[in-house]
Parts: C-alpha cells; structure tokens; sequence
C-alpha cells in the first residue's frame, strides 16, 4: 500500500535515520578531541516460509519496498502501514553470500588499523539467527567466510617484507543463564567480566588458542560449537538456550623503529531468541532458560535506549550480556546488526517488536579509535673498541708514541700509557654502557654528516672537561657513600661484639646464684578462736583442749636460674579450722533439734537461713517427718552441698557455746 495526500490510507513512519548534517556537525566539534562518530549499521533479513504451502496459501506480513525500506501489515488497523528504512534489508531469496559481501565483509579492514568490530544476530525464535551466522557446509554462514577472509587478510599484510607482524587468537563463551562460560574449556566454571584502565572489556582467564589457518579455526571451533547448550521446543526443534560470542584478536607487531602495537578485536554474536512461553510450551528448565534470556534481552533494550535518550547512567552491569557488548553498543567498535524476522502471520507482534528494537539500534552512535602503543625495543650491548673511546687527536698522539719506541720490549703497553696520558675520557668507560652507547651512536651519526655537522665526542676541550668533572663528582659521591657504609657496618659489629659480652657477663654472675637458693619456712601462726564461756570453763580444767585455727601451708614452686636444678617449693599461708570432736558432736545435736522443733522464727535465727528457706525446711518436715542428721538437710528443694557446708561452719561453734539457742 503507498501512502499520498489523496489517498484514504494513513502512513505511519517508523523508526527514520537521523539527518547526515547533524551528525557531520557532530563530528566537526569533536574532531579535534575525540574520535570521529560511526553509527551502528542495521540490516534485516527475512527468512522463507517454513512451510511452502502456507506459504503459497497466505501473505507474508512484511513486504520490500526496495534494497533498504519495507512495509509491515498493520492487522488492527487496515488502513495503516509501519514503514522502516535501515542500511540494508535482504528478502527471502537473498543468499548467504549477499549478506556476508553486503554488511560483514567491510568491516574487516578495520581489524588491521587496530580498530574493533563486532557483527550482531538478533531476532524471536525460530527466525534464523544461527542459520545466518554459523551456516552449513552448503551454505556457510558470517561466522566462517569472515575467519576465511580474516586469515587470508593477516597471511597477506604479515608476510616477509612487510612493516607489521601479525597473529591471530579466537575464543569461544556462552552466556548461559547469567554464567560465562568457555566453550574451549567447559571445565573452568563461570568466569568474570573485569574492565582495565583503559575501558577495554576483558576475561580474565578466558582460553584463547592461535590459528594460522582456517584448518586451525576447524580444530577448535567445531568441538567446542557441540559444547553450547541446546533444546527443544515446539518452535525449533535445536533452540540456542545461551547466547554464544566467539572473541577474534588481531595482534600486530612493527618490524621496524617505532616498534609500535595494534590490536583489534572481532566480535561474533549469535544471540538467543526471545520467546512466547505460550506458544513455546516451555516448562521447568526450559521455562528458566526462557526467563534468563528474556531478562538479557530487555536489559539491552534498555542500553539502546539510555543511549539514544543520552541518560547519564547506562545500564550496562545490569546484565552479563551488556556488559560484554559495551564496546559494540555506545564503545569503540564498528557495529553491524542483523535483525533476522519471520514472514508468518502467527509471528507478526514478535517482528515487530524485533524491527522496532532494530530501529532503535540504528541510532546508536560508537566512536571507534585505533588501539595503538609503543614497545620499548632493547638494542643488543655493543662492546667498544680502543679507538672509539678516544678522540682524532688523542689517537694521532698514541699511534706516534708507537712510531717513537720501535724497540720497546713492551709494545702493547705503550698505547695504554699514551690513552692515559693524552686522553681526558678514559672515565667514559665507567659511564652506564646504554648512555654511553647512545652518546657513540650519536656521535657517528653526525660525524658521517661530514662537514656539515660536528661530532659529538670531538668537541672542544673545555666541553670534555666538564663532562670529565661531572663524572669525577659522581665517583666521589659513590667513594663517599661506600666509606659511610663501611663506617656503619663497623658501628653495628662493636655493638653486636657489646652485647655479647654483656650476656657473657650476666651469665657468670647469675649462675653462682641459682646453685644455693635456700628457703626457709617461717613458723606456723596459730590463732586462738573462742567463746567467753568456753574460756572461763577451760581455764578451770587444765587438761581441756584449745580450739584453734591454723595456718596450713601450700607449696609453692620457685624457678630457678639455673635449668639443671629441680624446681624447689615454698610454702604458702591459708588457714584451716580444728574443732574438737566432743564440741563437733554437741552443736550437731543442737542443730538437729533445731530443725526438728524449731519453727520459722527460730530457723531464721540460724545463720545462712533466711525466711525462704525456714519456709521450705518448714514444709520439707511436716511433708517427711523429723531430720535424722544434720545432713538431710540436702534433701530439702533450694539447699545445695555447698550451701550445707558453709550453713555447718557458721553455726556449729555459736550453738555450742551457747551463743544461739533453739527452743528447749
């Protein structure tokens, strides 16, 4: 359908380019400072009917207008039609040739400028997408014609004679469910996206293996394509569940001075398809495989998005795919994308959704620049020769020393003497050998001027001198340093020699010592603990006991100096109760009677009884009976042993006295 003035129909434009003044605009402001722009170039690609006698039987919903537009139905309203204009569009009977020479073959000039490149297959399932880069062995696909043509490129530029070297690695990954993954080397697990100083996307620990042929390329691209993940589903009986990106690097190396190093990289991207989970019938696995790759691919329609709208922030890490497509959207490479559409009814919404993301992509503008260095290049030493360390003059003046003395019975010394008399820059020979052969270098290079350009090491005599001062300076400096160095490896030997003798010293003080360390115990202190009335009943009987306290001693280790010795001990002071049997006895009974007649009040006199525990001792009697010892007094819930023991030595010496007394 043509849309004009006077006709019924309505057209609606889609997706136009931008206009080529505004983008030479662009460039002419950032010439200066920037790379110039290069636009991502879009090129679509309708595959046949599946089925040829749906084909003959129903439309295709889109149509070509001519080699770069075409026109898709509008099946909710008859009267409209979404035009699109891109780089390139290639109908259904458009080979895998045309589209290879067409859009991918360019772009390979740009690898050996040191320039990246990257080629993009995009589209729902089912669309083709691994048909257009991979191929068959009948028809092979971009992946193979562009190493085919790549190789063939490098064999060229690389040969003998040339300025540059080349070399040539590939790698092989997959994005599988947010993991990357080397096809090369499946065993290494998921590897992470770093980025250097320099902005370069990078893999730390990605295979890379070299090819020189595209026998090579076979070797290792084959096996590692049946390591990509794969399924089925009710649209494609083999749908790619990961996207796979094959990395090429052209390395070049110059032969010759500046020793510069260029390095591009191609970048080959079959991305999986979105999916209609409803018409694909996937479940479990699947169904994740679906939900990973729709999420990849609404991140990277959120990129193209930020970058045509300039947001500040670009949402490249918000995905794995992203982040590796940074250079190739908004980055330093030249971009080609395929956008692969089917021309069945029943798949109108996802070719249009793939077209109107297409058009998006069309606006993106990359800035491509040559990834340039320079190699510093080690010249070999160069071992010099009597007659360059002297001047004209000074050999003039040692060949006539030689002529004068003949006979001499020591001819090799006279030329050795003459250099040491007559020649100022004997020094030069403790110089730093790389400075001294770049002086010599130089010094030829003028003096093969001739008269136009005086030698550098033949200048006047003032100039030698002080070339000769500067490098005596320098020998005193070194003279100076060494004599301080020496000064204090000195100072740290006496000082060492110091303390050695000091230790020596110590010891022969300190080991007399250890040999006759003696101890003496001191005498046990004993202190006198009674009541008044006890006192008055022992001192009328002579024979009574006296209950004391005594000092119990504790041995206590001493170290000794000396380690042949055993440790000796030293007794330590703590003081322990002695009661008499008879007084033991008695205060048990008045505490046992206590217990068994006494009520809450006269429990609490007790000491270490309070009213709780005169309740429950209380209770504990009424509920079992009268105490038959003191100890049962452990039976009762809430008095531990230790609170026993300390409840007996509190009250036992009171009781008996007379102290404390209970109810009679």
């Amino acid at each position: 359908m043509e849309a004009g003035a006077s006709a019924p129909l309505k057209t609606r434009q889609m997706a136009t380019a931008t206009s080529g003044a505004g983008r030479c605009r662009l460039s002419k402001v950032g010439a200066g400072r920037r790379p110039p722009p290069a636009r991502v170039r879009v090129a679509v690609r309708l595959r046949p009917f599946l089925d040829e006698t749906a084909g003959a039987s129903e439309p295709p919903c889109v149509r070509a207008i001519d080699s770069c537009s075409l026109e898709v139905a509008n099946w909710r309203n008859y009267q409209e039609t979404l035009k699109y204009q891109f780089d390139a569009f290639y109908g259904e009977r458009s080979s895998q040739q045309d589209i290879y020479a067409g859009s991918v073959q360019p772009i390979l000039r740009h690898l050996l400028e040191g320039q990246n490149a990257s080629v993009l297959a995009y589209g729902p399932t089912g669309a083709g997408k691994t048909h257009t880069m991979l191929g068959s062995p009948e028809q092979p696909g971009v992946i193979p014609r562009a190493l085919m043509d790549l190789l063939q490129l490098t064999r060229e530029e690389g040969a003998e004679g040339r300025p540059w070297a080349l070399s040539v690695t590939m790698s092989y990954l997959e994005i599988y469910q947010e993991k990357v993954l080397d096809l090369l080397d499946p065993a290494s697990g998921d590897l992470v996206i770093r980025e250097d100083c320099r902005g370069n996307i990078l893999i730390p620990g990605l295979t890379q293996r070299p090819i020189t042929s595209f026998t090579d390329f076979e070797r290792h691209f084959l096996p590692a394509s049946g390591n990509r993940t794969v399924g089925a589903t009710r649209l494609n009986r083999r749908s790619s569940r990961s996207h796979a990106v094959l990395l090429v690097k052209v390395d070049q190396r110059e032969r010759l001075a500046p020793f510069r190093q260029r390095e591009g990289k191609l970048y080959l991207i079959d991305l999986a398809g979105s999916e209609d989970n409803r018409r694909t019938g996937n479940q479990g696995l699947r169904l994740k495989e679906s939900g990973a790759i729709n999420t990849s691919l609404f991140v990277l329609g959120k990129v193209v998005d930020a970058l045509n709208q300039g947001l500040p922030r670009v949402p490249y890490r918000d995905s794995k795919l992203t982040r590796l497509l940074q250079d190739s959207l908004g980055g330093s490479a030249h971009s080609i994308l395929i956008a692969n559409i089917a021309p069945e009814r029943r798949f109108y919404l996802d070719t249009v959704s793939a077209l109107n993301f297409a058009a998006r992509s069309r606006e993106v503008v990359n800035r491509p620049f040559t990834n340039e260095s320079l190699q510093l290049h080690v010249l070999p030493p160069v071992k010099l020769s009597q007659k360059e360390l002297l001047g004209p003059s000074e050999a003039k003046r040692a060949r006539g020393c030689e002529e004068v003395e003949p006979g001499s019975p020591e001819p090799a010394a006279a030329p050795a003497s003459a250099s040491q008399r007559f020649s100022p820059l004997q020094k030069l020979s403790n110089m730093d050998p790389a400075m001294l052969e770049r002086l010599l270098s130089l010094d030829r290079m003028l003096g093969s001027q001739g008269s136009q350009g005086t030698p550098l090491l033949n200048t006047p005599k003032r100039e030698r001198m002080v070339l000769l001062k500067t490098v005596e300076e320098k020998d005193l400096e070194i003279e100076r340093l060494k004599m301080k160095q020496k000064e204090l490896e000195a100072k740290v030997l006496a000082q060492e020699a110091t303390e050695e003798e000091e230790k020596e010293n110590s010891r022969s003080l300190l080991r007399p010592l250890s040999r006759h360390t003696v101890t003496v115990a001191k005498p046990l202190k004993k202190a006198v603990v009674m009541p008044l009335q006890l006192i008055q009943e022992q001192a009328a009987s002579p024979h009574a006991e006296i209950h004391v306290l005594k000092k119990k001693g504790r041995k206590r280790k001493l170290k000794s100096l000396d380690a042949s010795e055993p440790e000796e001990q030293k007794p330590e002071d703590c003081w322990e109760l002695e009661i008499s049997p008879e007084l033991l006895a008695h205060g048990r009974q008045k505490i046992l009677d206590l217990l068994n007649e006494g009520s809450t009040r006269d429990l609490r006199s007790l000491q270490r009884i309070g009213q709780k525990k005169a309740q429950l001792i209380v209770g504990w009697r009424e509920l079992h009976g009268p105490f038959s010892q003191v100890e049962d007094l452990e039976r009762v819930e809430g008095i531990s042993a230790k609170q026993m023991e300390s409840f007996l030595k509190a009250n036992i010496l009171g009781l008996a006295a007379g102290h404390r007394s209970g109810p009679s």
